[in-house]
């Protein structure tokens, strides 16, 4: 299966340290954003991989290819392990990049893909969300696709004050966390949702998602909705994705999430120590 992450947004929240990075490299912890997104789809059995790029994202293209000369240096410094990690960047997957020339919107920006997916069902992972489970979030809605071959994304549920953030689905449950969608509404008013189990970022897809965005007409914010094309589709199915989600969507987001990825790893302790300083 073929994955598509689209990266094309501006980050304004993240201003003025977007303002020639991309939102997608800024790190969390010690990786890109969008680093901790292709490893979730490799990790899910994805070895294709589109991301839609737009103006000043060289960076993630340089990111993912081969760099010789720091690969040399730190061979001759004798940096293995340094160098092992590099390699293992550049080794993840085939990824391809093509540019959403005007920002209209996430769904404009799938429509990007259509030549590089053709006719097969294809996954979807937004670039500046992470998830954390121990089976890969994409690679549960994978699962649940092959049983019921229909459009299938990942749910979650958030807390009322959050609603206006995320695109929010009207759901019957058939089964043990999965649900048969009846109804997606883009950002609404708490008094507008109609329920509070919100999409998290992670779809499969299948190809006449495409004909649904060049009939879908700009919706929240003025700008093509993803999540206005997925309503008009006959059958979409849930999933509730029962693992951890770092929504990246501003600054205290991106620091709580750099944070508690520091709390696994070896520097947890010292971390603490720090931190209590802070708070004692």
């Amino acid at each position: 299966m073929k994955a598509v992450i689209p990266a094309a947004g501006f980050g304004t929240r993240f201003l003025p340290a977007t303002k020639s990075q991309p939102k997608e490299m800024l790190p969390v912890y010690d990786k890109p954003i969008i680093q901790y997104t292709i490893e979730e789809a490799v990790a899910s059995g994805i070895d294709d991989i589109l991301i839609i790029t737009g103006r000043n994202k060289r960076s993630i293209e340089d990111h993912f290819d081969k760099s010789y000369e720091l690969e040399q240096t730190l061979q001759k410094a004798g940096k293995d392990r340094v160098l092992k990690e590099v390699r293992k960047i550049t080794d993840l997957t085939d990824v391809c990049y093509v540019r959403q020339k005007e920002q209209k919107g996430l769904g404009d920006a799938i429509l990007c893909a259509e030549n590089h997916i053709g006719d097969e069902p294809f996954a979807i992972l937004l670039g500046d969300t992470i998830t954390k489970s121990s089976l890969p979030c994409t690679k549960q809605l994978i699962d649940v696709f092959n049983k019921c071959e229909k459009p299938t994304i990942s749910l979650k549920v958030i807390s009322n004050d959050k609603l206006n953030k995320y695109g929010i689905v009207k759901a019957n449950q058939i089964k043990q966390n999965v649900y048969k969608i009846t109804d997606l509404i883009e950002k609404p008013s708490i008094n507008e949702a109609p329920s509070n189990l919100a999409i998290v970022g992670r779809y499969i897809l299948t190809p006449d998602i495409f004909d649904k965005i060049r009939e879908t007409e700009r919706g929240v914010d003025g700008e093509i909705q993803l999540t206005d094309a997925l309503s008009k589709l006959d059958e979409v199915y849930g999933v509730l994705f029962g693992g951890k989600t770092y929504n990246i969507a501003n600054r205290f987001d991106w620091l709580k999430a750099s944070i508690e990825f520091g709390l696994e790893d070896s520097t947890r302790d010292e971390l603490i120590r720090y931190m209590k300083t802070f708070i004692d």
